[in-house]
């Protein structure tokens, strides 16, 4: 690891999250790719632009200085709002901890925010597997990858992530890593899911992007396909015998599956 410190946010950074809402998306698409849905937010209870949302920044964010770099470089990009939010990462990235993960799979990693996050924890000998199929958005974080020390722990797979997970399960990966986080194309979703619970070890979580797809999950369009996907998969986890879930209104709905 690079072995610096944590550093608490000062105020203007967690204003320049809250208020620009960027770090709080529709998720990566590494499947289909196209614009983001305008408008998603922070906080399914708590608007961007609340003090009491503010306060949960202030109160609870901290960012590696690296991290703050890239989520600031990730910003300035036109598709900067598709970044995961950087409250929902640190819980990521604590929860990696908590389960002491080592091997790791990403769907959808953008500037790749959050495999740094998830790379930062990790033991030296730790690997983040991470898909995407455009190479054009990570090359913004991978110099910072190197700078924070971790670019060894990251493995980059530039290709569909179907046929990544595909090829995991046939060198007899199955059940061997600790940790999944999906946030990549909606319409793919279950077969990401699938994919993870097989790769995923039993005590190990398969995190999902995007739940409440900024509430438009309550009355699904019937051409809504993306929104029609995470209804579907939602009312699937909910009788999935194996795992156990919990659904968080953090960003746009994060679901974590805990494998049986």
């Amino acid at each position: 690891g690079s072995g610096m410190p944590l550093l608490s946010v000062p105020k203007e950074v967690a204003v320049g999250t809250a208020m620009l809402g960027i770090a709080f998306a529709t998720g990566v698409l590494a499947g289909k790719r196209r614009p983001p849905t305008p408008g998603t937010h922070a906080g399914t209870l708590i608007g961007k632009n609340s003090p009491l949302w503010q306060y949960i920044l202030d109160h609870s964010l901290r960012e590696h200085p690296i991290l703050k770099k890239l989520r600031l470089l990730t910003i300035e990009h036109p598709w900067g709002r598709m970044m995961v939010s950087c409250d929902q990462a640190q819980l990521m990235a604590n929860l990696v901890k908590l389960i002491k993960a080592k091997k790791v799979i990403e769907i959808g990693v953008f500037t790749g925010y959050n495999a740094l996050n998830m790379a930062l924890v990790l033991p030296d000998n730790g690997r983040v597997i991470a898909c995407d199929i455009n190479e054009d958005y990570v090359k913004i974080g991978k110099p910072l990858w190197k700078e924070a020390g971790v670019e060894h722990k990251i493995d980059l797979r530039i290709k569909p992530a179907i046929q990544t997970l595909d090829e995991l399960l046939a060198s007899g990966e199955a059940e061997t890593f600790d940790f999944a986080f999906i946030d990549a194309d909606k319409e793919s979703y279950n077969e990401y899911y699938e994919k993870c619970l097989r790769l995923i070890r039993k005590g190990g979580i398969i995190a999902i992007d995007n739940v409440l797809f900024s509430g438009k999950v309550l009355k699904p369009r019937k051409d809504d396909l993306a929104v029609q996907s995470i209804h579907r998969l939602n009312e699937k986890l909910l009788r999935d015998s194996r795992v156990s879930i919990s659904m968080l209104p953090m960003a746009d709905g994060v679901t974590l599956a805990f494998k049986l």
